[in-house]
């Protein structure tokens, strides 16, 4: 039976946005991750990351550096009594300046990753959330087929302006808050109306 998943951007969303995050030490979880994250896992979905990562390819970091990071973020995330279903990266550098632009199947705003976690994990895209800090996290949810996708503030600013390039998404401040209105719109099962 397929599962329905939230798809999480990592840096800004998940984690503070540092320029091409290479070493474990300068992981931090933004405040409010683990209940966030909690409260979904508790709700039955999976949770997977999806993230670029072109400071590999740009020869700023290696995978080995990533995999490194990757170790942390799931021992900080364990610390908090999370577990994540996987973690999907993109190690490829942009082609294009313009970063809406689908330069390469995996990289976001293309769906590369999320199609492949879902193959891998057996999720249902047309119940599954995309969450991210970013116009093309949220095109990378549209262009799997997710149900919806959500924009926290937590991480780069938002330019107004791209917003007429997607399809209607949810605006909200951080993690707490998408995960808020993603559990609201759930069936509300019978005992809970009263």
């Amino acid at each position: 039976m397929l599962r329905a998943a939230v798809f999480l951007d990592r840096d800004g969303t998940l984690n503070v946005d540092r320029s091409y995050l290479s070493k474990p030490e300068q992981l931090q979880l933004l405040p409010g991750v683990g209940p966030a994250l909690l409260q979904l896992r508790a709700a039955e979905f999976a949770l997977v990351v999806v993230t670029n990562q072109s400071g590999i390819g740009r020869g700023l970091m290696t995978e080995a550096d990533l995999h490194g990071v990757h170790a942390e973020l799931h021992r900080q995330l364990a610390e908090l009594g999370v577990f994540l279903d996987g973690v999907y990266h993109c190690p490829a550098a942009p082609i294009s300046s313009d970063p809406l632009i689908s330069d390469h199947p995996d990289r976001k705003p293309a769906a590369g990753m999320l199609l492949r976690a879902a193959r891998d994990l057996q999720l249902d895209l047309a119940s599954s959330w995309m969450i991210g800090d970013t116009l093309r996290d949220v095109l990378a949810g549209q262009n799997a087929g997710c149900r919806g996708c959500v924009l926290v503030r937590t991480g780069q600013a938002f330019d107004d302006a791209h917003k007429a390039l997607a399809r209607p998404f949810v605006i909200a401040d951080d993690l707490a808050g998408a995960a808020t209105h993603i559990l609201g719109q759930l069936p509300r099962s019978p005992s809970a109306s009263g």
